[in-house]
């Protein structure tokens, strides 16, 4: 099951267009675009008529026209138009759901739209943040969510599978792990003192050892604000003082598609040259090498337990946030149903 009365990131903002874009969400068959405005919107990939994917039909106007029998919906998902007959069926309409377009996204709610609240969007102002270069990438990747969640919130995996970026030997035995776990949060801090830079942090230019941070927060549904960095050893980043290092945000947002695959966005956004298009791309591609590395991992995991289910797991120490952020789901998902069956039955 999954969390619904949430915001969930649908597409970067660049993918939604004049041409119908078809995505599944949560099990659910959506169609986005945009109107002539430039305004996006998003309603259920499915004509009424005979359950035809409206992705693959077009628009006319701000509606959309069915590819199979010429069905045409609106943007509040009303059919307003069947060819050959003037009656429109009182159940021809589709679903129209909330969506915002914030920070070079576009996010979508996938519960009751009555309770969608532009306010419970979490803070991603990084995106587009002038004193931050950044930039953002969709991966879709054949794995639970909950996979991807316990890979962002679990480091110790850097040095076994990233030993060419952003992974060092060092990284396990003299790794400072302090958790911070609320009703609703999942705060992971992580220290590392007096290292040996990582290949990725040796090609940003630190000569000598490091003292780096890794700072990851999980808010439901299945946010993570991963803020990373380093600065030469010795000059305070424990205490604040951070200048003259390199500071980065990588911000994930992962949307659930099916039980066994998901959407994967991610964006890199650095403080050291905000201005430097180069810069950001160069930490782009030193991250986006790491994430095809866990890539493979993930899904070689996901069908490892398809294969493998039922044999008994076990959990180690810095399973305790991964741990803690699943748990906070399951009674968030609980709540919800609970909710929804109360409403039903009255």
């Amino acid at each position: 099951m999954f969390l619904k009365n949430c915001w969930y990131v649908a597409a970067l903002a660049g993918e939604v267009s004049r041409e119908p874009l078809g995505r599944i969400f949560l099990n659910e068959p959506v169609v986005l675009f945009r109107t002539e405005k430039g305004e996006p919107v998003a309603l259920e990939d499915r004509c009424s008529h005979r359950s035809y994917p409206l992705h693959k039909g077009k628009l006319i106007g701000d509606s959309l026209q069915c590819g199979y029998h010429g069905l045409v919906f609106d943007c509040a998902g009303n059919c307003v138009k069947i060819p050959g007959q003037n009656q429109i069926p009182e159940r021809g309409g589709i679903r129209k759901y909330p969506v915002i377009e914030r920070w070079g996204w576009v996010w979508i709610w996938m519960g009751d739209p009555a309770l969608a609240d532009e306010s419970s969007l979490v803070d991603f102002h990084w995106l587009d943040d002038p004193a931050w270069g950044a930039k953002s990438e969709l991966l879709h990747i054949k794995c639970d969510y909950r996979l991807i969640l316990d890979n962002l919130l679990d480091l110790s995996h850097l040095t076994f599978v990233h030993p060419g970026t952003i992974g060092s030997a060092a990284n396990v035995e003299k790794a400072q792990v302090r958790n911070e776990l609320t009703e609703d949060t999942a705060t992971v801090n992580r220290w590392l003192i007096d290292i040996e830079p990582p290949p990725t942090y040796a090609r940003a230019g630190f000569k000598g050892n490091i003292d780096r941070w890794q700072i990851i927060r999980f808010e439901p549904p299945v946010f993570v604000n991963l803020y990373a960095g380093a600065t030469d050893t010795g000059t305070g980043a424990p205490e604040g003082r951070r200048q003259g290092g390199i500071g980065l945000r990588n911000l994930d947002a992962i949307t659930p598609e099916t039980e066994t695959s998901s959407h994967y966005f991610w964006a890199i956004a650095q403080d050291r040259a905000p201005n430097d298009q180069a810069a950001t791309e160069s930490m782009f591609q030193e991250i986006h090498r790491t994430f095809l590395e866990d890539w493979e991992v993930l899904e070689t995991q996901q069908r490892w337990n398809e294969l493998t289910q039922g044999a008994p797991l076990v959990n180690i120490q810095s399973d305790a946030a991964p741990i803690h952020a699943r748990r906070i789901l399951e009674r968030l998902i609980r709540e919800e149903s609970r909710k929804h069956l109360q409403l039903k039955a009255s």
